[in-house]
Parts: C-alpha cells; sequence; structure tokens
C-alpha cells in the first residue's frame, strides 16, 4: 500500500494512505510558505508534537471542521479538548503507543521545549514513529540530535523526517549525524525556509546525506508530495 506525503512547509505535512488523512503540525494561516490555508484540508486524524503556535496555531479550527481525532500528549489532549472544544482527542505520553484505523502510532522523544499559546503547560515535546501498511516512518519533529535515535533507527526505517533549521532545532550538520543514527531508506528535511532565521541550503544539505549516508535524500517545495 503506497503512502503518500506532502509538505506543507515548516514542520507540517499531510500523511494519505488508501482510506485516510493524517495531518502532522499543520501550520498553515500564518505561516508564510504555506502552500494552502486551513480550510482546504481534510483530516481523519491530527498529529501533535508540541505546544509551540508554529505547530499547534490551526489545529483546533482543522479538527473542530472535520471532526479529526487529535493524538497530542496528554496535557495538549486536554488543553484542546477544554479551551478549544475538541471532541475526538487521544492523550498519550512519550513511549507510549497507540493502534488506530491507520496504523500504529508511537509517541518518541524530543529534545525541545513544549509552551501552548496561550502560556499554559503544553507537556513534553515528541515525535512520532509511524507504523502503517508495513510502512516505518519517523517524523523527529522539532528536536536536537541525540544519541538514542540509533534505537530507533534499529526497526528498519522507510523514511526519517528531520529539521534542518538551526537555531530552535538542529541543523543541517547535525541532521546528517540523526541520519546516520536513524539509517533510513529515505530522508526529507523539515522545518526550515519558513522566515530568514531558519533560512538553510537543503541542497547542500542533501548532497552531504548522499556522501556521508546511504540514505536517498528528499528535498521538496512546499506543497509538493512524494511516495513511501
Amino acid at each position: 500500500m503506497p503512502i503518500n506525503l506532502t509538505w506543507l512547509g515548516h514542520g507540517g505535512w499531510i500523511i494519505k494512505t488508501d482510506e485516510h488523512v493524517v495531518l502532522l503540525d499543520p501550520f498553515l494561516s500564518e505561516s508564510p510558505t504555506a502552500p494552502m490555508k486551513p480550510g482546504d484540508l481534510d483530516a481523519h486524524f491530527i498529529l501533535v508534537s508540541h505546544g509551540h503556535f508554529d505547530h499547534i496555531h490551526d489545529v483546533p479550527s482543522i479538527a473542530n471542521r472535520t471532526g479529526a481525532t487529535v493524538i497530542a500528549i496528554f496535557e495538549i489532549a486536554q488543553w484542546l479538548a477544554n479551551n478549544h472544544g475538541v471532541k475526538e482527542t487521544i492523550g498519550m505520553n512519550i513511549g507510549g503507543g497507540t493502534t488506530t484505523p491507520f496504523g500504529h502510532v508511537k509517541m518518541t522523544p524530543a529534545l525541545h521545549s513544549s509552551q501552548l499559546p496561550d502560556g499554559s503547560y503544553g507537556g513534553e515535546p515528541a515525535g512520532f514513529l509511524l507504523k502503517i501498511g508495513g510502512k516505518k516512518l519517523y517524523f523527529a519533529c522539532d528536536t536536537g540530535l541525540f544519541s538514542d535515535m540509533q534505537y530507533l533507527g534499529a526497526c528498519g526505517l522507510d523514511l526519517a523526517v528531520v529539521p534542518i533549521g538551526d537555531l530552535f532545532t538542529m541543523g543541517p550538520i547535525d541532521a546528517v549525524e540523526a541520519t546516520k543514527l536513524l539509517k533510513p531508506k529515505k530522508v526529507a528535511p523539515a522545518h526550515y525556509n519558513t522566515w530568514p532565521p531558519i533560512e538553510q541550503d537543503a541542497a547542500a544539505w542533501a548532497q552531504s546525506i548522499r556522501e556521508q549516508t546511504n540514505a536517498e535524500p528528499v528535498v521538496i517545495e512546499p506543497g509538493q508530495g512524494f511516495d513511501v
């Protein structure tokens, strides 16, 4: 079963299977690079990695319009239900997993911070390891490099998505090191070129990936996609 991924710019993705549409950290209405607006998207599930505005700002409106189930750290799931009336949520914590109609979701560690837009506590930041139709996809989300990525890669990843923007996450050099630990078949960059402070040369990064790892780099523009 092919899985199609579309980059929404910044840290956002659409993950499509034959029957389900999953959004990850959709940030559209205030993003200068987003190829579409929140009202353009359908969703059955929304994955939220942490509470920063550039990852959660559009989640309530999309979830309430589409009826999507939001999967997030427990504190964020509660915040969305209590403060934004999101009816369907699954609260998780680091290391936990849940089986959904589209596949299995495991919440993985991330080295970052997580405060919600109103200043309240957003729990721990996270990444996601997805098992969908025999494929294994890892979204590091907003994180620095950490050595336990080698254990996440031990399952045999078909795809890893890593941030390369630097300043708020790991930059290109550490993203290459992360790829060495994760050993995915394909690796895609995210969380870059949204604003000047996180501008990066993705083509140069991709060349480093080819030279230093066995992964195939996949560099696309916001709105473009590829199959896994």
